[in-house]
């Protein structure tokens, strides 16, 4: 059963749309209620709100809609970020038990001025994941850096993670190899040159916008670190990184990246006799282990979505969007809510630009709009969303590692401190509104 089929089968309605409500009251309003977003369990909100969704179709049997809930957690998007986070996991975990982290520490105190760490972290992500293509592998290998760093810095882990996140997002959102650029484009039939030189006016604004937020949440942290001094072995220690940086560039998938900075972590761990064979498959396991809930959470969504898609809510957003458009104007929010809404489902940025966007190419048609700026719209608007959804897989990701290295963090606080998605939505609304209409 393919997406775009359960969308034209199923008749569109709005009850169909009430787990996800369900969800966010249950997550969001209790945590607000109690005063501690640690108190309510997302796994657990997520089994409430499929509950919800398997009694809004009376007619399937039980067994009927289990199946296709079973159906959508084993999607193969769900399977492939759940590789991912199993991956992220171990390589976060052998790497820091290595070294690799403490010694990146090291090297970063002394080539990045103490007032200028939470930007440097922003821009070494930007860097990276626009040379890689993905924001989860970038936030894989610069995260536990970056949680490293938040005592030393006095910076909450909140913003250190959200600098990282944002950077992740910029090169999710611009660089040509990524799997939102190609969908977008190619849903529009446009060149990513044209798609690029589009998406450079609005990011570019937003980006600016978040160095200058780096900088002066950075001020006044100097004089806070100890000398440091740098050793070969310290440069030997952080090769998995900058060997996953270069075979990225060299078209290299994220899961064998993570494999191979996995198994180069443990090699360079024996040699330098960090831990030992059975200690290297210990780090292993352990940070597979660590990844548990993020495993669970996205297995569940996989199945929340699959029962809302079958009981017609994504069939009817798309309705809805389609009958409030009238202008080129109206056509391009349309698109940006289309494709946010989705993706606010789907929990996966790639995912939504490949369901919204054929719509998308026949309301730009009928209403005139440039395909370029409609390919920019769909990715830098999903992009937007996915950055800042607590149960997305780049937020996932990070929280994750974060609770392997012992620094628990909330999604929700997370998400408060996630400027560069913010910034970059609310500049491609702007730009979207101040437009002349047609």
């Amino acid at each position: 059963m393919t997406n775009s089929e359960t969308i034209r089968d199923r008749e569109p309605r709005r009850k169909a749309l009430l787990p996800f409500g369900v969800f966010m009251i249950f997550y969001l309003g209790l945590s607000i209620w109690s005063g501690d977003f640690y108190r309510v369990s997302m796994p657990v909100a997520f089994l409430i709100a499929s509950a919800t969704a398997m009694f809004l179709d009376r007619k399937l049997s039980l067994t009927k809609k289990v199946d296709l809930y079973a159906r959508g957690m084993g999607d193969s998007n769900i399977m492939i970020m759940c590789l991912i986070f199993i991956l992220a996991g171990a390589f976060a975990a052998t790497a820091k038990g290595m070294g690799a982290v403490d010694s990146a520490v090291v090297i970063a105190r002394c080539l990045v001025p103490e007032n200028l760490l939470l930007l440097g972290m922003f821009l070494v992500s930007c860097f990276i994941s626009l040379a890689v293509g993905t924001s989860c592998g970038t936030i894989a290998a610069i995260a536990p850096i970056a949680v490293e760093l938040v005592s030393p810095a006095e910076n909450s882990p909140a913003l250190m993670l959200g600098a990282v996140i944002g950077g992740a997002m910029f090169g999710d959102n611009m660089s040509m190899i990524s799997d939102t650029t190609i969908a977008a484009t190619r849903t529009q039939n446009v060149a990513m040159r044209e798609k690029f030189i589009t998406n450079f006016k609005i990011v570019i604004p937003a980006a600016i916008a978040a160095v200058a937020i780096y900088l002066v949440a950075g001020r006044g942290k100097v004089g806070i670190f100890t000398p440091a001094s740098v050793h070969l072995e310290d440069f030997f220690k952080v090769t998995p990184y900058l060997l996953i940086l270069i075979f990225a560039l060299c078209g290299m998938n994220v899961m064998a990246l993570l494999f191979f900075g996995t198994v180069l972590a443990a090699a360079i761990g024996i040699l330098t006799h960090s831990f030992d064979f059975w200690g290297a498959l210990d780090l292993c396991g352990k940070g597979t282990l660590s990844m548990s809930e993020t495993l669970i959470v996205a297995i569940l969504a996989g199945g929340l979505l699959g029962m809302i898609r079958h009981n017609g809510g994504i069939g009817y957003i798309l309705h809805k969007i389609n009958r409030g458009i009238s202008s080129s104007k109206g056509c391009e929010f349309g698109v940006f809510l289309l494709v946010a809404i989705v993706n606010l489902f789907t929990a996966n940025n790639t995912v939504a630009i490949v369901i919204a966007g054929p719509i998308a190419r026949e309301l730009s048609q009928k209403f005139n709009c440039e395909s370029r700026r409609i390919a920019s719209i769909l990715d830098t608007a999903s992009c937007a969303v996915q950055g800042l959804i607590p149960y997305g897989a780049q937020l996932l990701i990070a929280i994750g590692i974060a609770q392997t290295m012992n620094v628990p963090i909330s999604s929700l606080e997370l998400v408060s401190k996630l400027y560069y998605p913010q910034l970059i939505g609310l500049v491609l609304l702007i730009s979207i509104f101040v437009r002349r209409k047609k």
